[in-house]
């Protein structure tokens, strides 16, 4: 062999290594990518229908606690307990929304219903109009498990096939996906205690191995017999007054709570580039069981402690790295002492001074929600994080004498704590220790700073024509804007409205302009439609709307008209109001320039009058192809274009021809 061509061999020999290590970082770097959080939604007891109230509940220290609801047909004077934690309405669900027949709904167990709107609910929060999702890769993973409901309808007499697909858990999640549209993964989880924090665990692994593109993560539980009250308050160790005295001396039992809560995760880069608001992260996470330890149903103190530490190794960080952990604390006198000494044993050690490890449950307030648990700890996680606060935990005030709390740096959260950003970046640790033995631990980071993209080296400094702007909202602030609201039917339509009223009444810092292009760009648009236009939020919730029912499946076309349709003005507003306008007519005023020896920006703000054809022709067609941009961005996608004489030309260019 010469030497050009063993030169020429060393080359590819080291190009092929290059890659081959460029190619085994990137499969490293996915499986270790973090999930973004980027909506999140939930029914929770004490009148908890969004994440702010939660918030709100938590803030204010107070908790759900209430009687056995009397609405349900339950002999609840059989019951040992008669107090525990429910949420309002667990019966209500809006079928016709969903194409679901009234007779099925009635033989749907209420887990079922809740998930499905709460489902629908985080996609909307997230800025994800859910009928988009249709024949994607998104995932489902929910926790649930048997509410005795399907038990009630055969008691009564109702065997048909729709009881059985209504109650059996593994339909939830399947029909959560049948109903969207969706053809990732569809997996119900039981696993007890920490069915949905493990569904956030599955999620996860299977976004990180592109199982699917995004996923859908939640958990739910409905007591639709009193069977957990009547016969079982002993065994389960229920508290007599439905309260979870978490870590607390009083800790006498659980106390049974109802609830439901959904988070939609992506893939951090996903994320970033669909443009969706990232809420915090999954750093890590780590599943294990006790095996063959103290009892089948009894928490293992080794078995947590090893779960936490292979979610810190999968998160590359160590305890000190964590400033607080949502616990499981149930508030029974057996688990609360085993999990906080295993808390001591890991994230206790070797903290740094002033730095204690912060420990609190949302159990407190809310009580014990079993399936759904674990949404609830990482509701609360995401909501501290935004909040820049650690809510006190209720029933600590004297801690339980069963755990050496000097053996580690680990502190109650006998009072709310400041958590602000900015000082380090600030992590949470979730727990969920389930009666199966499958234990649980999520590492949540708060949100990563936007990222900014480093230019290539030597690159040329890319121009920004006059005019143009880096943002694009439609309208600029202080224009006139639309708000289109749309619901199933008449009286979806109304509650629509009054839910938007009541959101936007108590948020005057609202920009209209992005308020009416959520509605318009993240809403799914049903035939009961309505709209008003204003220029402020006063005058947008006041204003006269105009309502209507819209043509099933109607499609949109944009029609270019020909000459003819021009006016002295025209565009004028447009092009100082919306950037989406001045941007595209900048492009086309590029277009023309070498074709014109006259400025289409000057004809058109400054112009007494448009004149010849040579001038009104490629003026239109500017304004037509910018006032397409506008609609474009505003939700509006034509299904077809048709253009009348000059106006084929308009019609051919927002075509792509």
């Amino acid at each position: 062999m010469n030497e050009d061509k063993l030169r020429y061999f060393l080359k590819r020999v080291t190009a092929s290594l290059h890659e081959t290590r460029q190619r085994l970082q990137e499969v490293e770097s996915s499986g270790e990518e973090p999930i973004a959080i980027v909506g999140m939604s939930c029914r929770f007891p004490g009148g908890v229908a969004t994440p702010e109230d939660l918030w709100e509940l938590l803030s204010d220290g107070r908790e759900s606690v209430a009687e056995l609801p009397r609405d349900r047909g339950w002999d609840v004077t059989a019951a040992e307990v008669r107090e525990g934690n429910f949420v309002d309405d667990a019966t209500g669900f809006d079928a016709g929304f969903f194409g679901i027949s009234p007779r099925e709904a009635l033989s749907m167990d209420p887990q079922q219903r809740l998930l499905l709107e709460v489902v629908w609910e985080a996609l909307e929060r997230a800025g994800i109009d859910p009928a988009s999702l249709r024949g994607s890769a998104t995932g489902v993973f929910a926790g649930a498990s048997g509410s005795g409901y399907g038990w009630l309808s055969g008691k009564q007499g109702e065997h048909d096939g729709q009881v059985m697909t209504g109650n059996a858990t593994s339909i939830l999640s399947g029909r959560i996906s049948y109903t969207l549209g969706l053809e990732g993964p569809a997996i119900t989880v039981d696993t007890a205690c920490s069915s949905s924090l493990v569904s956030l665990h599955l999620a996860c692994q299977a976004l990180r191995s592109r199982e699917c593109s995004m996923a859908l993560v939640g958990g739910a539980f409905v007591a639709a017999t009193p069977v957990l009250f009547t016969d079982f308050s002993t065994s389960l160790g229920l508290s007599p007054d439905g309260r979870c005295k978490t870590f607390g001396a009083g800790a006498d039992g659980m106390g049974v709570a109802e609830g439901a809560g959904v988070v939609v995760v992506e893939r951090l880069s996903d994320a970033r580039r669909n443009g969706h608001l990232i809420l915090a992260v999954v750093r890590g996470s780590a599943v294990n069981q006790d095996g063959a330890s103290n009892g089948l149903t009894a928490p293992n103190g080794p078995s947590q402690q090893r779960v936490i530490r292979a979610a810190l190794a999968s998160a590359r960080l160590s305890t000190e790295d964590v400033d607080v952990v949502e616990a499981h604390g149930t508030g029974t006198p057996l688990g609360d002492p085993i999990e906080a000494q295993a808390l001591l044993a890991t994230y206790g050690q070797g903290r740094p001074e002033g730095r204690p490890l912060w420990l609190g449950s949302v159990k407190s307030n809310i009580g014990h929600t079993q399936q759904a648990a674990g949404m609830a700890g990482i509701i609360k996680t995401v909501l501290s994080l935004r909040n820049q606060e650690l809510p006190r935990t209720l029933h600590v005030e004297e801690p339980t004498t069963h755990v050496d709390w000097s053996a580690g740096e680990v502190r109650l959260l006998a009072e709310p704590v400041p958590w602000p950003e900015g000082e380090r970046v600030r992590r949470a640790g979730v727990s969920a220790f389930g009666m199966s033995g499958t234990n649980v631990h999520i590492i949540v980071e708060e949100a990563p700073a936007a990222e900014e993209t480093a230019p290539e080296p030597d690159a040329p400094e890319e121009e920004v024509p006059e005019g143009a702007d880096e943002r694009v909202p439609v309208l600029e602030s202080g224009g006139l804007t639309a708000w289109p609201v749309s619901g199933r039917s008449a009286s979806g339509l109304a509650a629509q409205w009054d839910r938007l009223a009541a959101w936007v009444g108590v948020r005057p810092e609202l920009d209209p302009a992005d308020v009416g292009w959520s509605l318009a760009a993240t809403r799914s648009s049903f035939e009961h439609r309505s709209v008003t236009v204003g220029g402020d939020l006063g005058s947008l919730l006041s204003g006269a709307a105009v309502r209507g029912v819209a043509r099933s499946g109607a499609r949109a076309v944009f029609v270019f008209g020909g000459q003819g349709a021009q006016w002295v003005g025209m565009g004028r507003a447009l092009l100082a109001e919306s950037p989406v306008f001045a941007d595209r007519f900048v492009e086309c005023e590029r277009a023309l320039v070498s074709c014109v020896d006259w400025s289409p920006r000057e004809v058109l703000t400054e112009a007494a009058e448009l004149g010849s054809a040579a001038v009104v022709q490629p003026l239109l067609w500017a304004v037509m192809v910018s006032l397409a941009a506008v609609w474009e961005a505003a939700g509006v996608e034509p299904e077809a274009v048709v253009g009348h004489s000059q106006g084929e030309v308009a019609a051919a260019t927002v075509a792509g021809m």
